[in-house]
């Protein structure tokens, strides 16, 4: 009998190349009630900013960065100009033996860093690998578009090797547009010759601008995603790209060539509209000879690893984010 074809409508989780790792991790009732919640009530939120006016957008920008981290991990934090780049560091940036984060946070290019989710996450990790880590806050759109963001966050990157830090010691990480901008780095590193991070961990990046309706999963998800109203995305394009070719590489990661990248760990969500972000670009890392760990979950919203203090289940990820980086950390 001759196998049945496969549907083009479904999203990528099955295919064999892009070898995913199915975490078998069991979702709570209290957290899929959450989730819920997000779905019902958050979704629609964040598609009403995003539709919204520049005057709109720039009161949410300044309501989100005002709220306070309650909790630092016990590690200094402080607000400052590292190179050209200001940003949110944690601990000390003279303390160049150790390792170095570079965390590029998300927000649909137009949000800034939210302390009580991003400062909060990047403190546990600095805490668990006994690193500093830096925050860039990189220009957002609508007031700066394509490539600002990404020039901001390459010359972060820039700014710790000038410091002194051992590429060897620096992860580079990023969840959604920050996953986007982190795999952009990667990009500009290899392209001025400059050496790699130790590996890069992007959490359900977004790798494609110029198709709202495509990869597969941003349809067949779109009602069941608890975060991302997908419709109202094709705005963030429109403010953040612009008139800018979407097939560029450094705008749309998907579309990049991954040679001489440095270890990857991926994760995603299966209940995420960006789901086949994720999984097409492990497939073309993987193509291209880098080494990929990709992480698949259940249940929970996009960019979950930000919600710990939401999901008690994340901790795991964490964990796992943790052991990645400490396996590919060069010997003390």
């Amino acid at each position: 009998m001759k196998p049945a074809s496969p549907d083009p409508r479904q999203p990528l989780l099955a295919a064999a190349d892009a070898a995913p790792s199915l975490r078998a991790v069991r979702i709570g009732l209290r957290s899929r009630f959450i989730v819920w919640l997000m779905r019902r009530f958050l979704r629609p939120w964040l598609g009403w900013v995003v539709r919204g006016s520049t005057v709109r957008i720039a009161r949410v920008q300044l309501w989100l960065a005002r709220q306070t981290c309650h909790d630092t991990s016990g590690l200094p934090l402080d607000y400052t100009v590292v190179g050209r780049v200001p940003g949110h560091v944690f601990g000390h940036l003279t303390e160049t033996h150790k390792t170095a984060i570079l965390y590029l946070h998300g927000g649909a290019f137009l949000m800034p860093a939210v302390p009580r989710a991003h400062v909060w996450m990047l403190g546990r990790w600095c805490r668990d690998l006994d690193a500093v880590g830096f925050m860039p806050d990189y220009r957002l759109a609508p007031g700066a578009r394509f490539p600002a963001a990404l020039d901001d966050c390459e010359r972060a990157y820039r700014a710790l090797l000038d410091l002194g830090f051992d590429p060897r010691r620096i992860v580079l990480a990023g969840e959604s547009a920050g996953g986007n901008l982190a795999l952009g780095v990667l990009q500009r590193i290899r392209k001025a010759g400059l050496p790699m991070p130790c590996c890069a961990v992007p959490i359900s990046p977004a790798t494609e601008l110029g198709r709202i309706h495509a990869p597969p999963s941003r349809a067949v998800k779109m009602h069941a995603d608890p975060l991302l109203p997908i419709a109202a995305l094709a705005r963030v394009d429109e403010l953040y790209a612009g008139d800018w070719d979407a097939s560029d590489p450094e705008l749309s990661p998907l579309y990049a060539d991954c040679t001489g990248f440095p270890p990857l760990y991926l994760l995603a969500s299966d209940n995420e509209v960006l789901l086949d972000d994720t999984v097409l670009l492990a497939r073309r890392a993987r193509a291209a000879g880098v080494p990929v760990k990709l992480d698949i979950w259940p249940v929970l919203p996009h960019a979950f690893p930000l919600f710990e203090s939401v999901f008690p289940e994340v901790r795991q990820a964490r964990k796992d984010i943790v052991a990645f980086i400490r396996e590919h950390l060069p010997a003390p």
